[in-house]
């Protein structure tokens, strides 16, 4: 009797036992879940975009006058001085070459002139005898007028014809100016291609340009020697250590976000440390910028300028590229939850409140949000947990625990 009582008491442990075993087993498990703390701090919101420094005032040296450019000895990063510094030297440009016809027309037409010039000096030999006849006459008449013996009729021909002879001398000698000028016209249509004349002609001077602008020289755009037409790029000057700039073009939607004097931070610049700038202006006009997608876009110039020492951007040349993060707000002290653990509940923002291993929603106001931290209003507290990234099987009620990382 008493076996049989303990082997029943035995085989009702064992049921229990197993029942037991299996509701731990088919026991809902609490879902793992990433959990993140509001907590107070500073928060900024920026817009972050790439952005190129460049000189504020660069200075182009062109070409002044058609002609053929020597080769360019400068450098970029030469050390120019305005007015001082020669950054190119030029030469006029060269003639076309004349073919035979147009050799023999200029021939002819200097040994016409030189004709010509030979006929006005002897007309101007004889104006000059005719002069010194009339003067020789006017003397005479004067002399016998003053003895009685020329009537005042005669001596007013005699002055009349002094001056005659004399304005035929003058024309005489600006007809000889005229045919000099026709000879030199003649005979500059026979220098040939490399400088020289056929006829005694001489070489022009070269042309010095000099640097307009102390600074640099940024780049050279024509190096070898060439014929160039006027108003052709040479070089480009500009003052790196003081007058380096970085302009980021923004979408419009964001530029209207920005406004003078914004602090900027720039980083990936090539250095250890982010550099600091100001916005000093946003451009009132938009541009179309087709982007990698193929897309339209309107984009604004926003220019800023450092406000750290030279020293610190040493190496930072002309249209190199930063990455810019322009702040448009920012709180020293503000209440913060990870951006990650919102979620739309309607048309209102919601978290998963982590209290005591229960995940609950609870519906909050949010302010700015950078899209890693936003700024609670209201509905929490700081030190309370949320859920980061909550899945779609969580609910509200439903056990969480943290998950372990493995490491």
């Amino acid at each position: 009797m008493a076996k049989k009582i303990s082997r029943r008491y035995l085989i009702l442990v064992v049921i229990l036992l197993l029942g037991v075993a299996l509701a731990l087993a088919f026991r809902p498990q609490p879902l793992q879940v990433d959990i993140g703390v509001v907590e107070r701090g500073s928060m900024v919101v920026t817009i972050d975009e790439e952005g190129r420094t460049r000189v504020r005032d660069a200075y182009v040296v062109s070409t002044p006058v058609a002609g053929q450019l020597l080769r360019v000895d400068v450098e970029p990063g030469d050390q120019v001085i305005a007015g001082k510094s020669i950054v190119a030297v030029m030469l006029p440009a060269k003639p076309t070459p004349l073919d035979a016809r147009s050799r023999a027309q200029a021939d002819a037409e200097v040994a016409a002139a030189e004709a010509a010039l030979r006929l006005v000096r002897a007309e101007h030999s004889q104006a000059i005898a005719d002069q010194e006849l009339a003067e020789t006459e006017l003397k005479r008449t004067r002399n016998l007028h003053k003895s009685n013996l020329e009537s005042q009729a005669a001596l007013d021909r005699a002055i009349r014809q002094a001056l005659i002879a004399a304005a035929a001398l003058t024309s005489a000698e600006a007809a000889i100016t005229e045919r000099q000028a026709n000879l030199a016209r003649a005979r500059a249509r026979l220098i040939d291609v490399d400088g020289q004349s056929f006829v005694d002609g001489e070489l022009e001077k070269s042309i010095n340009l000099y640097a307009p602008s102390s600074g640099q020289v940024l780049r050279v755009m024509q190096e070898s020697e060439a014929t160039l037409v006027a108003g052709t790029t040479i070089l480009e000057i500009g003052n790196i250590e003081n007058d380096l700039e970085v302009v980021v073009e923004l979408l419009s939607s964001d530029a209207v976000q920005v406004a003078s004097n914004d602090k900027v931070i720039f980083s990936a610049w090539g250095g250890q440390e982010n550099l600091n700038g100001m916005v000093t202006r946003v451009d009132p006009w938009a541009f179309t910028k087709v982007s990698a997608l193929g897309v339209e876009e309107q984009r604004v110039n926003v220019i800023i300028r450092f406000t750290d020492p030279q020293e610190s951007r040493r190496r930072l040349g002309h249209g190199f590229r930063v990455e810019a993060q322009i702040i448009i707000w920012e709180e020293g002290d503000a209440l913060l939850v990870p951006s990650s653990a919102l979620f739309r509940d309607g048309k209102q923002w919601s978290v998963f409140v982590v209290d005591t291993g229960t995940a609950t929603i609870r519906t909050i106001e949010i302010g700015k949000n950078n899209g890693f931290t936003a700024q609670v209003l209201n509905g929490m507290e700081v030190g309370e947990q949320v859920v980061l990234y909550p899945a779609a099987e969580l609910a509200d009620g439903v056990n969480v625990s943290q998950r372990k990382i493995d490491r």
